[in-house]
């Protein structure tokens, strides 16, 4: 995890890698291991896929690989856990904002807090178990 301009760039954002017939046929794979193949893309997206695992060994064209990058973020959102959706979508903002705290009473250290995985998923996790009573 790294910390640039301003954002924090660790589990909590993603990266487009060059797609190849192998990436893009294990992609697939997994989905419909997963049962979301059918359900999470449409008619169209599903075909985008499966003619560019017949037609190309590597994606080249910019058009063409953008988007797949949006068929294939799309598949990563409905593939991943509700702990990793929660870790990026709770655990993130509260560690930086913590961090934030942390560092506006003097300490020089708290930028780390916001970096570190294992205190983004503590966070996390005890905002799961906290039950309604307690939240204000």
């Amino acid at each position: 995890m790294s910390y640039a301009g301003g954002r924090v760039l660790n589990n909590c954002t993603l990266s487009p890698t060059p797609h190849t017939r192998r990436k893009l046929v294990e992609m697939k794979r997994k989905a419909i291991r997963r049962g979301i193949w059918f359900t999470a893309l449409s008619r169209a997206e599903r075909a985008c896929i499966d003619l560019t695992v017949q037609v190309v060994d590597r994606v080249r064209s910019l058009l063409l690989a953008k988007v797949l990058n949006a068929v294939a973020k799309k598949l990563s959102e409905a593939m991943e856990s509700k702990i990793t959706r929660l870790v990026k979508e709770i655990g993130c903002k509260l560690a930086l904002k913590i961090s934030q705290i942390a560092q506006s009473w003097g300490n020089t250290r708290a930028t780390e807090w916001a970096l570190d995985l294992k205190f983004v998923r503590y966070l996390t996790i005890i905002k799961m178990n906290t039950t309604e009573a307690h939240k204000t």
